[in-house]
């Protein structure tokens, strides 16, 4: 995990809902957005909040790793 204050001011971000979030009530969401040196994530429940920011190899592991399982 990295912690980057000038990666990307929320406002300024993409956030894309993520295709795997879900649940009965529609409610739960994860939202990701990409920037050149970060991947950043949040629950669009908590806005605003915290949000994790990885290394996008980092990110780029996960994401094979969750497919795979």
């Amino acid at each position: 995990m990295i912690r980057k204050p000038s990666a990307g001011a929320p406002s300024e971000l993409r956030w894309v809902k993520s295709s795997y979030s879900s649940s009965g009530d529609g409610n739960d969401c994860i939202e990701v957005a990409s920037t050149p040196g970060a991947v950043h994530v949040r629950d669009s429940k908590q806005l605003p909040g915290p949000r994790l920011g990885f290394a996008p190899g980092t990110w780029a592991a996960f994401v094979a790793y969750a497919a795979g399982s």
